[in-house]
Parts: C-alpha cells; sequence; structure tokens
C-alpha cells in the first residue's frame, strides 16, 4: 500500500498574500513557501528581505490594497507568471488608537477601505482567475476579535472587520462551488511591534496571563490556520470563521470577582 499524498503538500500551487512582507503576513507567506507553494506578496513598499522558507523566496508586486485597479493588476501579473492562482489570503489590514468623536472623516475612510473594501476587490480580482481554472481556489480573509466584540479606540476598524466577516459568509455561497471562502478571526498576537502596544517582555507576559491559553499567539498560530484552510484538508470548509484567540478574552466580571474575593474575609 502506497502513501498517502500529504494534504498539507501545496507544490504547484500559487498563493497571494497582501502585506504579506511583514508581521502576520511574513509568517503565513512563510508556511506557504515550505508547503512547496509559489508565493507572492503585495504591499505599497517592497520589504528589505523578501520572505523565503524551504529554499524557495516570494515574489513581490507593488500594490496598494486600497486601490482597486492594482488588486486587478497584481492578479494580471500572477496570471501572467505562473497561469492560475490557487489562493489568496486578505492579510493587509490595521489602525492606529484613535478617538472615534474627534477623528477626521478622512481617517476613517481609509480605513474601512483598507481592511474592507480591499480585501473585496482582491477577491474579485481573484474571483475572475479562480472559476476559470480548474480546481476553482480558496480565499482566507484574516480578520480580528474587533469585529466580533466592543473595539474601543479602533472603531472605523472593528466595523470593517465585522464587514469583513459577513461579507466572507456572503460571498461563500455566491461564489460555491468553485471558490471556498473562510475568515480566520485573529485576537491578541506577539509580532515584532508588540512592544509598541503592552511594554517590555513583563508587560507581553502580563497581557498574556489574560488569555484562557496563557500566551498571546505567535504569527506562526495564524500561519497553520491559513494553510489548513487553503488546504485539501478543508475541502468542505467554506463560509467559516476560525477563532485563533487562545481561548479569547477573561470577562471583565470575573476579573473583578476574583479582586474582591481576594480581599474577602476567610472563615
Amino acid at each position: 500500500m502506497t502513501a498517502a499524498a500529504n494534504p498539507l503538500d501545496l507544490t504547484g500551487r500559487v498563493v497571494l498574500v497582501t502585506g504579506g512582507g511583514k508581521g502576520i503576513g511574513k509568517a503565513i507567506t512563510e508556511r506557504f513557501l515550505s508547503a512547496g507553494a509559489d508565493v507572492v506578496v503585495c504591499s505599497r513598499s517592497e520589504p528589505e528581505e523578501l520572505p523565503s522558507a524551504g529554499g524557495r523566496t516570494a515574489v513581490y508586486h507593488p500594490a496598494d490594497v486600497r486601490d482597486p485597479d492594482t488588486a486587478f493588476a497584481t492578479v494580471a501579473f500572477i496570471e501572467e507568471k505562473f497561469g492560475r492562482l490557487d489562493v489568496l489570503v486578505n492579510n493587509a489590514g490595521g489602525a492606529p488608537f484613535t478617538d472615534a468623536a474627534t477623528v477626521s472623516p478622512r481617517f476613517s475612510k481609509a480605513i474601512i477601505e483598507l481592511n474592507l473594501l480591499g480585501p473585496l476587490y482582491f477577491a474579485q480580482a481573484a474571483h475572475r482567475l479562480m472559476t476559470a481554472q480548474e480546481g476553482g481556489g480558496s480565499i482566507v480573509n484574516i480578520s480580528s476579535v474587533s469585529g466580533v466584540r466592543p473595539s474601543p479606540g479602533t472603531a472605523a476598524y472593528g466595523a470593517a472587520k465585522a464587514g469583513m466577516n459577513s461579507l466572507t459568509k456572503t460571498l461563500a455561497v455566491e461564489w460555491a462551488p468553485k471558490i471556498r471562502m473562510n475568515t480566520v478571526i485573529v485576537g491578541l498576537v506577539r509580532t515584532e511591534q508588540a512592544h509598541l502596544h503592552y511594554g517590555d517582555d513583563e508587560g507581553i507576559a502580563a497581557v498574556g496571563a489574560t488569555i484562557p491559553l496563557g500566551r498571546m499567539a505567535e504569527p506562526d498560530d495564524v500561519a497553520d490556520a491559513c494553510l489548513f484552510l487553503a488546504s485539501p484538508m478543508s475541502g468542505y470548509v467554506s463560509g467559516a470563521e476560525i477563532l485563533v484567540h487562545g481561548g479569547g478574552e477573561m470577562p471583565a466580571y470575573l476579573r473583578a470577582a476574583n479582586s474582591e474575593s481576594d480581599h474577602a474575609p476567610v472563615n
């Protein structure tokens, strides 16, 4: 009896990762490279060093994900170079902390374009190529817990991610059976810029202690979920939301109750 083919071997497959040159996107790119795929990354500026893994290096193409023309140009580049596109990971996104009462309309518009409209543009561009090829394709949208719970300080971002979650489910219905659409809802992640948000290693550890699994996610945790959703192992998974958040965040009332119990008299 011959050994079964490795379902996580994506040799011969072509993957596009938006914002794939740094942070979570870099880890996703490296995971697909390790799996044997050809990977294209796109962003407004080229990374100082392109992601490499498994003896393979990503290909860079310039693109502003908020611009629909560059979305279609990126997919056209991939079609010309590789002849197909099997996986799209809409990873590019984010937002700085802002006050919802005073933030400018221009800023809010840019955040919505980056985190909601950009993924839609790239999905539309990928749709044309994926539906025309044998085997269809898989699209993975990188969302955030900010889209499924209150997001103070990043209101427009949270609203955009909530929109992305809805968009994924809708397109999973509209574009089936040729294209599978899924969402990875990401919690707190320890990236190279985590210290800007959470302070030093002690602060990062303190934040991690509030998560049921006892730590913040590593970028590789997100990358693993993306590889699963892009692989034949998830061939019957579409319209799903995969929570990569370590069990979520401890409810505030439990923290308050535990704090009070620490000072309660013991009988």
